[in-house]
């Protein structure tokens, strides 16, 4: 599976006209290894432990091209910070999002997609995508 993702990110890179580099490299290496909801800082710190020399904007920059190339999707915060996840192909899931401490609780409901899937057709909408962020305080902050 990561190889097929890195595959698919030279190829991308590749049709943009860019050049494989070692920073972009490690960058999706550390990405790809990461389980978890990342920001811009919390990403270039991990990777700053393993390659010294990329910079912020750099892991900014490639996060970007992750999206763009369909390998990372963005998550917008209500506090306006933006982070980052794997894009599996074919799978799906909403986010439960705690508006006191950030934390992202992802989840699946088959009840929740086809309701979707209904309403979309009784009004003659066809689907492309769709995502499903519920705001409120997880049981930590809850107390």
């Amino acid at each position: 599976m990561i190889q097929e993702k890195k595959r698919t990110f030279n190829v991308f890179a590749a049709s943009k006209g860019l050049r494989s580099t070692r920073q972009r490299d490690n960058i999706l290496d550390v990405f790809l290894a990461t389980h978890q909801h990342v920001s811009v800082e919390e990403l270039y710190l991990k990777v700053k432990a393993v390659s010294q020399g990329v910079g912020q904007a750099t892991v900014y920059r490639t996060l970007k091209l992750f999206v763009e190339a369909g390998l990372a999707r963005e998550i917008l915060l209500h506090d306006g910070q933006t982070r980052y996840e794997h894009v599996l192909a074919g799978e799906h899931h909403d986010h439960l999002v705690c508006t006191g401490c950030n934390s992202i609780i992802e989840f699946e409901n088959e009840t929740i997609e086809q309701l979707q899937d209904e309403i979309a057709a009784r009004h003659g909408f066809m689907i492309r995508s769709h995502k499903l962020e519920i705001y409120g305080l997880c049981s930590r902050c809850r107390t």
